[in-house]
């Protein structure tokens, strides 16, 4: 199997900018879940969470997998490694604040909708 290029940093961090997919990247700490299952605890079509699914795996952030007739979310925690490298570069300044953090990315990427 041919390794996957890298997603640039630009498509990490737009995947991360949503709080629905930081939900789903967390609830795939725990084990990879059946598609249904990711969708269960959010108030939304199964059709928009296959969206979310869609750019969590553009961005190399999760695998999905057909076991049977059945879709598998696997989290890919290395795609993460050189987002980190990049923010720990930060750390040597002072600390990142992270809310601030998001609200500059979201102004940067033009998605707008602060929370």
């Amino acid at each position: 199997m041919t390794p996957r290029p890298r997603p640039s940093l630009d498509t990490v961090f737009a995947a991360l900018a949503d709080p629905t997919r930081r939900a789903i990247l967390t609830m795939l700490l725990e084990d990879d879940m059946a598609v249904t299952d990711v969708a269960e605890p959010f108030e939304m079509s199964l059709a928009a969470i296959s969206k979310h699914l869609t750019i969590l795996a553009g961005a190399g952030l999760i695998s999905q997998e057909k076991r049977g007739r059945v879709k598998w979310c696997k989290l890919e925690p290395d795609a993460l490694k050189g987002s980190s490298v990049w923010m720990q570069g930060f750390g040597q300044f002072e600390p990142v604040n992270l809310d601030a953090f998001e609200r500059f990315l979201g102004a940067e990427l033009g998605l707008g909708g602060e929370e």
